[in-house]
């Protein structure tokens, strides 16, 4: 059975593993997977300064996600899921949740700077294209932002 619950900061080296497995499935090189350590790395500053939920599953750690607020506007800042559950709606149900997350805080827009391969799910996930944002990793790379009205 599947249950969210709030990241713990004993786990958090555990977690930013999880974020750069799930980052390698799009067929990264080790070199792109490091230059996205520093960005996918979540910190006790994370857990302080946003929400940070852990999806678990028979006392495993499936998946991760952090949404942080600034007045009116969230921001999906990680959503990544073990790649041995991909496609078992673990993504889906962290999704429901930054959603619901945002709009409890006050939240009326979700922004999300999705990797390319991983922009259809937000789109399924009802967010509409709204331009692009640099890469927090790689220099000169942009990234598709979309967003969904809360």
């Amino acid at each position: 059975m599947l249950r969210l619950r709030p990241a713990r900061a004993d786990e958090l080296p555990a977690v930013t593993e999880l974020c750069l497995r799930s980052k390698a499935v799009w067929g990264y090189d080790a070199a792109f997977i490091a230059a996205c350590r520093t960005e996918l790395t979540v910190t006790l500053d994370d857990l302080r300064g946003s929400c940070c939920v852990v999806a678990e599953q028979a006392g495993e750690a499936v998946g991760f996600a952090q949404v942080s607020v600034a007045g009116d506007t969230a921001v999906l800042d990680k959503l990544f899921i073990e790649p041995a559950c991909l496609r078992s709606g673990i993504g889906r149900r962290l999704w429901v949740w930054a959603v619901e997350t945002a709009g409890r805080l006050g939240a009326r827009r979700l922004l999300i700077d999705a990797d390319p391969d991983a922009a259809d799910f937000y789109r399924r996930m009802g967010a509409r294209p709204a331009g692009t944002a640099p890469s927090g990793s790689i220099p000169g790379r942009r990234l598709p932002r979309l967003a969904l009205d809360l």
